[in-house]
C-alpha cells in the first residue's frame, strides 16, 4: 500500500534553533579536544619525556628585583618593578623569563630546549608555558590576559597584536577579544 504524507516546512525559529545547535557541538567539540591536548601535554610533561636532567630552577621578583638562576642547563629570569609579580619556572634545559611592570602579572615556564617568554604592564595578566622545543610569548598591557602554550617544536604567540599558532601542539588566546589559535 503507498503512503502519501505532506511535506514538512521549516520555519525560521527551527532553523536558528538548528545553526545554533550545531555551533554548539561544534563549541563543545573544539572544548574537548583543546582539554584532551592541554592534558596529554600536562601529563608527558609530568612524567618526564625527555633526557636531560637539569635541576628545576624557580625565579620570583618580588621579593629581589631582578631575580636571575641557572641550574646546568635549566635557566629563568624574573623581573618586577612597582607592584608588579613575576614567577619563571623551568627545567630539563629549559629557558623561562618573566618581566611585569605596574599592577600586571607575568608567569612562564619551559622544560626540554623550549623557551618561554612573559611581559606585562597595567594590569595585565600573561602567561606562557613550553614545552620540549617550544617558543611560547605572551604579552598584556592594562587588564588583558594572554596564554600561550607551545609544545615540541612549535611555536604560540598571544599579545596586542593579535595570536599566532606555528607547528603541532600549540595554543594561544587572549581572553579579552576572544582571539584564539589551535593546532594539533
Amino acid at each position: 500500500m503507498l503512503a502519501v504524507s505532506t511535506p514538512v516546512t521549516l520555519t525560521a525559529s527551527a532553523s536558528r534553533t538548528r545553526i545554533s545547535s550545531l555551533f554548539g557541538r561544534r563549541l563543545a567539540r573544539v572544548g574537548a579536544a583543546m582539554a584532551v591536548g592541554l592534558g596529554v601535554a600536562a601529563g608527558i610533561s609530568v612524567a618526564g619525556a625527555g633526557v636531560a636532567g637539569a635541576a628545576p630552577v624557580n625565579c620570583v621578583s618580588p621579593p629581589s628585583a631582578n631575580d636571575v638562576q641557572v641550574s646546568d642547563t635549566a635557566s629563568c629570569g624574573a623581573k618586577a618593578t612597582d607592584a608588579g609579580v613575576a614567577h619563571a619556572m623551568a627545567a630539563d634545559s629549559g629557558t623561562a623569563v618573566s618581566v611585569a611592570n605596574g599592577h600586571s602579572g607575568a608567569t612562564t615556564y619551559a622544560n626540554g630546549y623550549g623557551t618561554s617568554l612573559g611581559a606585562s604592564t597595567g594590569s595585565g595578566q600573561a602567561y606562557a608555558l613550553a614545552l620540549g622545543g617550544g617558543i611560547a610569548r605572551s604579552g598584556a598591557a592594562d587588564g588583558t590576559t594572554t596564554v600561550a602554550i607551545a609544545g615540541w617544536g612549535s611555536g604560540a604567540t598571544a599579545d596586542a597584536n593579535g595570536v599566532d599558532c606555528v607547528g603541532a601542539l600549540s595554543l594561544a588566546f587572549n581572553v579579552n577579544t576572544g582571539q584564539v589559535c589551535a593546532m594539533r
